[in-house]
């Protein structure tokens, strides 16, 4: 059984955030010949010194590839408004709470977003030349567009695409990363799922209005 972002649970971990600053990062890390040229992401410090322990764990000549950091409030609310909107209009017959349960699939209530709090990241692989690798379905594909592929287990996908979505699992999870198991892109440490899901006490982080750059 999948836990989903919007179960009771996750609410009611305890933040104890001890204001470890959301910081720039690079989008691309490891072995990748594209380096600090790729551009940042603003995350927090401690996710970001687990990110290079796991680009560290990829061999050669593989790198991570990080395609979003912190969210704004604003930003994530208008991505719930804007998937409850295509749920409604394809499940005209869905309550509220129903609604909100698969929202909640593919972006997080606004009070225990992981994004919202520096706390994760959507990446995927790379090569030596920066080229993205297929895992399965793009970055953000909706389960109802991709069939329900873009869940990390999905059997809906390619041989070698379940092999690179287990390497990066080896990889981040080693480094102490959680993963959100109905997107295989969407991994994050120190947040409530974290808490939930390592058994944690208590979340690190909590929301951050907005990136500082430091």
């Amino acid at each position: 059984m999948v836990l989903l972002l919007s179960d009771p649970r996750v609410g009611l971990v305890p933040v104890h955030d001890g204001g470890d600053p959301v910081i720039p990062f690079p989008a691309v890390i490891g072995h990748s010949v594209l380096g600090a040229g790729s551009g940042v992401v603003h995350i927090r410090r401690g996710l970001a010194a687990r990110l290079v322990e796991a680009a560290m764990r990829l061999p050669a000549p593989l790198s991570l590839k990080i395609l979003e950091g912190h969210r704004s409030p604003g930003a994530q609310q208008a991505i719930i408004a804007r998937y409850e909107g295509e749920l409604r209009e394809a499940y005209p017959a869905l309550d509220r709470s129903e609604l909100a349960r698969l929202s909640s699939r593919f972006v997080a209530p606004l009070g225990v977003a992981p994004h919202v709090a520096g706390a994760a990241v959507d990446l995927t692989l790379v090569d030596r030349d920066g080229v993205e690798l297929d895992l399965g379905t793009p970055v953000d594909a909706t389960p109802e567009q991709s069939d329900g592929a873009c869940y990390f287990a999905a059997e809906n996908v390619s041989e070698d695409a379940r092999a690179r979505r287990t390497l990066l699992a080896e990889a981040l999870g080693a480094a102490g990363l959680v993963n959100y198991p109905t997107e295989w892109w969407h991994w994050s440490y120190g947040d409530r799922y974290w808490a939930v899901m390592t058994g944690a006490p208590h979340a690190l982080y909590g929301p951050v209005e907005q990136a500082v750059a430091a």
